[in-house]
């Protein structure tokens, strides 16, 4: 299984969004970065990922599967970009703070810390397992 961190800003798709899918299942459109884009290419169904508030909350609220492989996005014109689908798992227990994850010397490298801004991003284990203890989620 590989992890992730998907962010989105909450006006347009946040977690309570989620949780009211049918099924609590939606696909992952509208990604316009190349790198981002093979982040999604490189999921596989049933990695996990963590669901990140961005812009003023920078925070992570949720845990969600992916249950599609990578796909056509319906939202772009020129057919190059594509989308996965995703499930809710669980909202964490204790939302996990950009400022908290700076704080832990051990996640210095993760690339939410290198590059915030990349929307698809990929998590070590490690890094899974530290956020997930703070976050208070098994």
């Amino acid at each position: 299984m590989n992890y992730w961190l998907i962010k989105t800003e909450p006006g347009t798709w946040g977690w309570e969004d989620q949780l009211n899918a049918k099924d609590q299942t939606e696909h992952w459109d509208g990604v316009r970065n190349y790198q981002a884009t093979n982040n999604m290419k490189a999921m596989q169904i049933g990695d996990r990922a963590f669901f990140y508030h961005s812009v003023k909350e920078k925070t992570i609220v949720g845990i969600v599967e992916v249950v599609s492989d990578y796909y056509p996005d319906h939202t772009d014109p020129k057919g190059k970009f594509g989308m996965v689908d995703f499930k809710a798992v669980a909202p964490v227990k204790n939302p996990v703070t950009l400022a908290d994850i700076k704080a832990v010397p051990e996640l210095s490298e993760m690339v939410l810390v290198k590059n915030s801004r990349l929307s698809v991003q990929p998590v070590t284990k490690k890094e899974w397992k530290i956020i997930c203890k703070m976050a208070g989620v098994k």
